[in-house]
């Protein structure tokens, strides 16, 4: 295969879903090597942290971090992704561990039928142990060495702020569900992500089934946001429940000047909406006072610009504290709820956070609209500086830590 390539900033794949969160149900089957932290650590959703404790085994790490090689060979671990896809990328997130970290690594990876996965060792998952010769036996059914290799042998830098994010375009091998992660030849990593493409099956979603259509295991994803100072509204399509304000979408305070804020999410299929529900939970005295959600239908492959025209979905509606707010078509709460739709433009209002945001509804397996005419070259350079002077004003801010 071709050289790993790395990307010093955070690279366009990003933006997709992380398939090996264990928010979306990724989970480590297998692992050599648990002494000082186990391997689960690094699938986490939220940021790495450091504090001054130590267990038996050493320092306290958050991440995965195997012992010190004294035998050949070297750890690995074997991951089943809880949305399986198409991989595009790959983030080896090595904070805090500035002089333990994985000095390499490669990843391999397959797409494995639910039916044809050989039953495995009963996952430990517990600090100070280690596979044992019959588990790594009884795991070598899963022919892991030989999978197709996805990212080559690469050098990882240390945890520190100006180093730590290690992000390698993967080669593409088509759909894959399970991965192998070698680390050469031992170390820590704090988080590892895993980006991508949704691979949903829609022959199997009944007509007349109700289904969240943003929800991200069903493909939904965000294309744009004006601010996600303090949460990016990836985080909106979640379904596992919000824990604190960090499990949602959240803008800053100052730009209240603009006096909203915008998200724009493509459905992972068109569809009939019925619902809407926007959830607050633990946003109790930062939640937007309004909401507006709009939608459109677009061509197969065609995002919004400046010149889609966006119709009324969910009129401005008011939200209040820590509460899921529901809007069904049936109660009269939704406007051209008899239009499909296949994206989705949520505005609150001035600011604030949205722990969740659900549009359910029915699949729409009716002809995609014709293609708009192509722009000319003045038109093109018109639209984007419109959207040049948006971006200076609003500005697609990086979520932050609270202090």
């Amino acid at each position: 295969m071709a050289p790993a390539k790395k990307s010093d900033g955070p690279p366009s794949f990003v933006r997709l879903p992380n398939l090996a969160s264990l928010d979306v149900g990724a989970k480590v089957l297998f692992a050599t090597d648990d002494f000082f932290q186990v391997a689960e650590s690094m699938l986490k959703s939220d940021e790495p942290v450091f504090n001054d404790e130590y267990t038996e085994f050493g320092k306290w790490m958050d991440g995965w971090e195997t012992r010190r090689k004294r035998i050949a060979g070297h750890d690995w671990c074997i991951v089943a992704l809880g949305l399986p896809g198409g991989i595009e990328g790959f983030e080896f997130d090595t904070a805090h561990f500035t002089g333990n970290q994985v000095p390499r690594a490669s990843v391999q990876g397959i797409y494995i039928a639910p039916e044809d996965l050989p039953t495995l060792p009963a996952r430990k998952s517990v600090m100070g142990s280690a596979a044992t010769e019959e588990d790594i036996k009884a795991v070598e059914a899963l022919g892991s060495d030989k999978w197709p290799e996805l990212l080559a042998q690469v050098d990882l830098k240390p945890g520190y702020p100006e180093t730590r994010h290690n992000y390698f375009e993967a080669e593409k091998v088509g759909k894959v569900s399970h991965l192998r992660i070698n680390l050469f030849p031992d170390g820590g990593i704090a988080r590892f992500r895993v980006h991508g493409v949704v691979d949903k099956d829609w022959s199997k979603v009944a007509d007349d089934e109700e289904i969240d259509l943003v929800r991200v295991e069903n493909g939904g994803l965000v294309l744009e946001v004006s601010d996600s100072h303090y949460g990016h509204p990836s985080r909106l399509l979640l379904s596992v429940p919000p824990k604190n304000m960090s499990s949602g979408w959240e803008t800053s305070t100052y730009l209240r000047a603009s006096l909203k804020q915008h998200t724009v999410i493509k459905l992972g299929h068109p569809g009939l909406v019925e619902k809407v529900v926007l959830d607050t939970s633990w946003f109790k005295g930062n939640f937007p006072e309004s909401v507006v959600v709009e939608a459109a239908f677009l061509p197969a492959g065609k995002t919004p610009n400046d010149r889609t025209t966006w119709h009324p979905l969910l009129p401005r509606a008011r939200l209040g504290p820590h509460a899921a707010h529901s809007f069904a078509a049936s109660e009269g709460k939704l406007e051209n709820a008899d239009k499909p739709v296949s994206h989705v433009k949520l505005t609150m209002f001035p600011d604030g956070g949205i722990a969740r945001f659900n549009v359910v509804g029915k699949v729409f397996r009716g002809p995609l609209p014709e293609p708009e005419p192509e722009e000319s070259e003045d038109e093109e350079k018109a639209a984007k500086g419109k959207r040049k002077a948006k971006e200076d004003t609003t500005g697609g801010r990086k979520s932050a830590r609270r202090r």
